[in-house]
């Protein structure tokens, strides 16, 4: 750090009875009182430096042997004051960045120009600030900062200005064509003497060298300094982005507390919420003024940052454009994001869920925006069969042109957010408080083509309906809607034929499916009767095609878990449809739209035989008997 030395006399101020006083054979005939401090002083050192000091004292009467002058607004303090009155006495005084924007604006308000005695202070210390403060790198960040206390005089000087522009223009330059004394992590200072002797370690800085150091800028000039670094065109924008995220690690607050801020504000006491909410302000608008230095470039900061940012400004209750600014930024790289990133604590007290899944839902949204994104539901037709088909009946004509109509990046990142989704899913569905709504809003905003298997999705609707016992028949459906059995694992299938908690013709079609897999599989049924043929090719399926389990999620709570134990045994299937039977009553018009007939036999069909040949043989028969009839 530079400094600069006025003066040769030994300091000779002292105190007495709280009374600041010089040494020296002439008596005092002065009395300044700078914010509650008086000191004693001569008139011929000070008022032949300080042109203020003459005007106050010929207006103020002489009382006795001498003049009162008061100066209650002095910038700077009485530091700064002392400091003027030892250079007017020619006592050695130090100027480094650390106090000269206090000795500036104090020499400013005394008046000690060049129009009251030539080498005045203020013409020494603009004369030290362009020549060694403004050069060196640390010297400016430290002098910007201390500009703080002294706002409006900083900024009529000019030393706001200059210093922003200094640090810009290093910033800009090339590090290996400087030579800074700089502080990357804090872990160098330099003291360096205005003559240019110094002592310093070279080592190479890295491109990002500035951040950390500008980081301990207040924010309304961390802002102004940044906007100046963007204009110079030459910062490429991750290194912008790696800065503002080294910012907001050093100002934010840490939002793993997630709900709890909220908490503590309504249980304080009036004078500590006052005090909370002056803080959480300024945590508002700082986080304001990040959100609107991000770079426009799609991967100058991570999604993980966006969404910690998001989680942020959902905490401090920021304004909906910031926070539909970093939904909008998120959505452009959310095949990046994690399961944990999008686990944003809800903090609305008239939502009782854990988690904001509207932001989530926002997200998506606007991930679906995206390019030429397709539709993620046919329209309906109007005859009563096709509006009865499931869900995924009715999108699986439309997968192809789907895939067609997306870009091959495109489709890539879907298919990556279609398992964020699920994952996502899996996590909030055990919250108690989640409406059945947003878990379905959730689930339908995936486009079909974007979900390879519907294992993770399985999952995630058995989370949910565990943690939801008290739904009803018709929400059970409404939440299954969803579902594609023919995208279900081996593994899914044995779990879902004996899931209590699934809609009865859920059910149905995992077994349907799950035995016309595996007589294909067994190779004891060289060909499938026409019938079963025609069904399969309805649901678009393949026999011919073997069905090997895909893989899911990595760690699942031991409580989801899928228990294949009993599988095997085809009485356990029989004896949860028997179950289902008794609490639920058959639509047979579903039954029809599945071709399975009346709800006889459907019966018989319960009854499934062990091996599959045997199974088709008694499906056959039952559909023979019936044509018989009719």
């Amino acid at each position: 750090m530079k400094f600069m030395k006025l003066g040769s006399r030994p300091d000779t101020f002292y105190t007495s009875e709280a009374v600041r006083s010089v040494s020296s054979e002439v008596s005092s005939d002065l009395i300044v009182q700078v914010k509650g401090s008086r000191y004693l002083l001569h008139k011929f050192p000070l008022l032949s430096k300080c042109l203020r000091l003459q005007r106050l004292c010929s207006e103020s009467p002489e009382t006795s042997q001498h003049h009162i002058v008061q100066l209650p607004d002095f910038p700077g303090g009485v530091e700064a004051f002392e400091l003027c009155a030892k250079f007017c006495y020619g006592i050695t005084v130090t100027v480094s960045a650390f106090n000269i924007v206090a000795v500036r604006c104090a020499a400013e308000y005394l008046q000690m120009t060049e129009d009251v005695e030539k080498g005045n202070l203020a013409y020494k210390l603009e004369v030290f600030f362009n020549s060694c403060i403004l050069h060196g790198w640390k010297d400016s960040i430290v002098t910007l900062q201390s500009t703080k206390e002294f706002p409006l005089w900083s900024e009529d000087l000019g030393i706001t200005s200059r210093c922003i522009e200094a640090i810009a223009s290093k910033v800009l330059t090339h590090p290996s064509k400087m030579s800074l004394s700089h502080s990357y992590s804090r872990r160098e200072r330099d003291d360096e003497s205005c003559n240019g002797a110094e002592s310093r370690r070279h080592k190479p800085p890295g491109k990002g060298w500035w951040a950390e150091d500008m980081a301990e800028l207040s924010i309304d000039l961390y802002w102004r300094t940044m906007i100046a670094v963007k204009s110079g065109g030459k910062i490429p924008s991750n290194l912008i982005g790696e800065a503002l995220k080294i910012y907001a690690d050093r100002w934010l607050p840490n939002i793993s507390r997630e709900r709890h801020v909220n908490k503590q504000v309504a249980s304080d006491s009036d004078s500590d919420s006052d005090s909370t909410f002056e803080i959480t302000s300024r945590q508002r608008a700082l986080l304001e003024a990040i959100v609107s230095l991000l770079p426009a470039e799609k991967g100058a900061v991570t999604c993980s940052f966006l969404l910690k940012l998001l989680k942020a400004a959902n905490i401090l209750n920021t304004s909906s454009s910031s926070k539909m600014e970093l939904a909008r930024r998120v959505a452009l790289q959310l095949e990046e994001a994690t399961v944990r990133d999008l686990l944003i604590p809800s903090i609305s007290y008239a939502n009782s869920s854990v988690y904001d899944v509207d932001l989530v839902i926002t997200i998506l949204e606007q991930f679906m925006l995206q390019g030429q994104s397709p539709p993620t539901s046919p329209p309906r037709s109007k005859l009563g069969f096709e509006r009865r088909r499931s869900r995924s009946a009715e999108n699986i004509d439309l997968e192809f042109q789907e895939s067609r109509r997306s870009s091959s990046a495109s489709h890539g990142s879907k298919l990556k957010v279609a398992k964020l989704v699920d994952g996502y899913l899996q996590k909030i569905s055990r919250d108690v408080n989640l409406p059945l709504s947003k878990f379905i809003a959730l689930a339908e905003a995936i486009p079909y083509f974007s979900r390879l298997d519907h294992d993770d999705l399985y999952r995630a609707i058995d989370i949910y309906l565990k943690a939801h016992p008290d739904l009803n028949k018709s929400e059970r459906k409404r939440l299954c809607r969803t579902l594609d059995c023919k995208k279900l694992s081996v593994e899914a299938c044995m779990h879902a034929a004996q899931n209590e908690l699934l809609p009865l013709r859920v059910v149905v079609q995992v077994l349907f499916f799950e035995q016309a897999r595996a007589a294909m599989g067994s190779g004891k049924v060289t060909e499938l009767p026409s019938n079963i043929k025609a069904l399969l090719a309805a649901h678009n399926i393949d026999p011919s095609r073997p069905t090997t389990a895909l893989s899911t999620t990595a760690s699942i709570p031991a409580d989801d878990q899928w228990s294949v134990s009993g599988f095997r045994s085809p009485k356990s299937k029989a004896s949860t449809l028997r179950m289902k039977m008794a609490e639920d009553d058959l639509d047979e018009s579903d039954l029809q739209s599945e071709g399975l007939g009346r709800t006889s036999k459907f019966k018989a069909f319960c009854a499934l035989p062990t091996r599959p040949k045997r199974m088709l043989s008694k499906f056959l028969s039952i559909n023979r008997n019936s044509s018989e009839k009719n």
